[in-house]
């Protein structure tokens, strides 16, 4: 067996990637992530795409600087299924302290889904600590395009960033 090597960098996600980040969510996720990218303009989020030689978005993520003063929040972080458990999550989670890093700020944090023991250890290994929980609810596009309220419980973790 081989390995394959992909060499990836980390840009701002644009409108045009868009078209090809179905794997992220449905077309009311993408519209919300869409919206997203006007506060990007305005500094109030940084929303990354990573990307291999192709120039076309396997993994993307936000970070919101207005949720809690002096704190960059990781949120809406995902990587292309068929490409998960390849080291791609820790290179997006990174890229996305970088951009913490480099506003000054010195403490990241996000929230993981309960249900979602996976992200829970990725998060655990880089660092973060859990810190406590609260519950989260967004709107979920069903096969046939209607909405439903989806509701989760949510671990809060944060990390200090040297």
């Amino acid at each position: 067996m081989t390995d394959v090597v992909l060499k990836l960098s980390a840009r701002d996600l644009l409108h045009a990637d868009l078209a090809s980040c179905g794997w992220a969510g449905s077309d009311h996720h993408l519209a919300g992530v869409a919206k997203q990218l006007e506060r990007a303009r305005t500094g109030e989020v940084d929303y990354l795409a990573v990307c291999p030689g192709t120039d076309i978005p396997v993994a993307k993520g936000g970070v919101d600087y207005q949720v809690k003063e002096g704190v960059g929040t990781l949120w809406q972080l995902a990587v292309h299924p068929a490409l998960q458990s390849c080291g791609i999550g820790t290179f997006l989670v990174e890229a996305a302290e970088l951009r913490i890093r480099n506003r000054g700020l010195r403490q990241a944090e996000l929230a993981v889904e309960e249900s979602n023991p996976r992200a829970h250890a990725l998060y655990r290994r880089l660092g973060y600590v859990a810190y406590g929980r609260e519950p989260d609810a967004w709107d979920e596009q069903r096969p046939d395009g209607s909405l439903r309220r989806y509701e989760t419980m949510c671990t809060l973790m944060r990390k200090e960033l040297s």
